[in-house]
């Protein structure tokens, strides 16, 4: 019974310490972007870097763990605004709002993220096939395609699209953070036009066959989507 407990000790302190890390993580992010180091973060955190490779391997492996961090946080973001009572387009301008109002909000880490590449190399870090920076479609792709899965399976569950709704709800889903990610990106760079704009411009292209589309019956009597 005490080995159980202090191994229930061990992983509850090593989650904390693993929380803090990457809270450091994210102050150095928001300071540096793409150029963040590993230097930098055990320098934030207080340590050294090999204990910053203890708890994440490589800089690949923070950066999936900073990845999955504000993914989860995004996902909460837009499964909120898919669910707030309002019509169906003024919540689709909602949900892209909220994604776009996100990257605004902090673009150093999402160019960390999606433009990692772009860091220049850390020079003063030992492993230069670590530290050259990071391959942007190794990393950020699979960051994409889980944005895709989930919002095909908020579309599938709420939306009723006819015969293989399914695999149609997926393509969207994929289809729809592909354009969100693409004209974000390139608003985010230059700036050509407002957010609301932008919105609206998009929320248009998605009109055509979503507002034909009729409604599933929701679990908990939510809205569809």
């Amino acid at each position: 019974m005490e080995t159980a407990r202090s191994s229930e000790r061990q992983r509850t302190a090593a989650e904390r310490r693993r929380r803090e890390l990457l809270e450091a993580a994210d102050r150095v992010v928001l300071r540096d972007g793409p150029q963040a180091s590993m230097n930098a973060i055990a320098a934030e955190a207080g340590i050294t870097k090999p204990i910053l490779y203890r708890h994440f391997g490589d800089k690949g492996g923070l950066y999936r763990a900073l990845a999955k961090r504000h993914t989860d946080a995004l996902l909460s973001a837009l499964r909120a605004a898919l669910d707030a009572p309002a019509e169906r387009r003024a919540r689709v301008e909602a949900t892209l709002d909220t994604y776009l109002a996100a990257i605004e909000a902090r673009p150093q880490v999402y160019r960390f993220l999606m433009h990692p590449a772009d860091g220049a190399a850390d020079t003063a870090d030992a492993s230069p096939s670590v530290e050259q920076g990071f391959d942007v479609g190794r990393h950020s792709a699979p960051l994409l395609r889980r944005l895709g899965e989930e919002l095909g399976q908020v579309i599938v569950e709420r939306v009723d699209l006819g015969p293989d709704s399914e695999q149609t709800a997926r393509i969207w889903g994929h289809g729809i953070v592909g354009m969100m990610h693409a004209a974000g990106d390139w608003w985010l760079a230059d700036r050509p036009c407002s957010r609301e704009r932008l919105v609206s411009s998009l929320a248009d292209l998605l009109w055509g066959r979503l507002a034909e589309a009729g409604d599933r019956d929701v679990k908990g009597g939510g809205p569809g989507f």
